[in-house]
């Protein structure tokens, strides 16, 4: 892989690209507005919040609706939760439908803990209802009922797609997980990727971008690198999955993010 030439650019050339940011974020207010009163109540920590963060979300490698994706689901896994009513809000101006934004939760709960995918449902709701203008959301409907059978045979579709071989029969494909991590493997089988990753209200490749994410975001780099290769062959390119990793880079922190791009170019060497 190269790297293309840098363009060098001036310090107002950044904060228009930061405006444009602005203006979606908040809708009708003045970005150099923004900008001051972010400085003037955070000091340079609000001078690089306005610049950088603005920045980073005008870039050309990822759509808006991406990087929504991709940062309410690091939110949702790292408990911020005012920062996800305000995203949450946010994911749904850059194109985001309210299911689309509850279907991250799942992999929430199957990748971070029920209890964090719990804490940022009701995150999730602040926002959903500030942006309908609603006390109260309109009921959900939960997951279809699925027997075991139906989940070992979506399961083992699931993986073939994950790793681009041929579909195993269901009962060797679960056996697999099984003889790897004993009973853990049947759940993470089962339930990860016979119910989670089978459902429709996701594309595979908004699926990889969420749980990509959040693996980033808990810093857990063994599980990074099969998922980066799912990733892949879920239809994302070397170049999105690298500016995934370097926008989270301003969500949950340099050295997550450089240990993460390390596991992906290791994985996408050949590509």
């Amino acid at each position: 892989m190269t790297t293309p030439d840098l363009p060098s650019r001036t310090h107002g050339e950044r904060m228009e690209s930061a405006a444009r940011t602005y203006e979606r974020f908040v809708p009708g207010a003045e970005p150099d507005r923004v900008a001051a009163s972010m400085a003037r109540r955070y000091g340079p920590l609000g001078t690089f919040a306005a610049e950088t963060v603005g920045d980073m979300w005008d870039r050309p490698g990822l759509s808006r609706r991406d990087r929504s994706l991709m940062i309410i689901s690091a939110l949702a896994a790292q408990a911020r939760d005012d920062e996800l009513v305000l995203h949450t809000q946010i994911g749904l101006r850059h194109g985001l439908s309210r299911v689309e934004v509850e279907e991250i939760l799942p992999h929430v709960a199957a990748y971070a803990g029920f209890p964090a995918a719990m804490a940022a449902c009701r995150s999730v709701d602040a926002g959903l209802r500030k942006a309908e203008g609603v006390d109260r959301l309109s009921p959900r409907e939960g997951a279809a009922a699925k027997d075991d059978a139906q989940r070992d045979a979506d399961a083992a579709v699931v993986r073939a797609r994950m790793t681009g071989i041929d579909p195993l029969e269901p009962s060797e494909a679960l056996q697999q997980m099984v003889d790897r991590l004993g009973p853990l493997g049947e759940v993470a089988h089962r339930w990860a990727f016979g119910e989670i990753w089978s459902r429709d209200e996701l594309s595979p490749r908004d699926r990889s971008i969420v749980v990509i994410t959040i693996l980033v975001a808990l810093n857990a780099e063994r599980a990074l690198s099969f998922h980066v290769r799912a990733g892949r062959n879920h239809g994302l390119t070397v170049t999105e999955i690298e500016e995934i990793i370097t926008h989270l880079g301003l969500y949950v922190g340099l050295p997550r993010a450089i240990a993460a791009m390390t596991v992906a170019r290791e994985v996408l060497a050949d590509d």
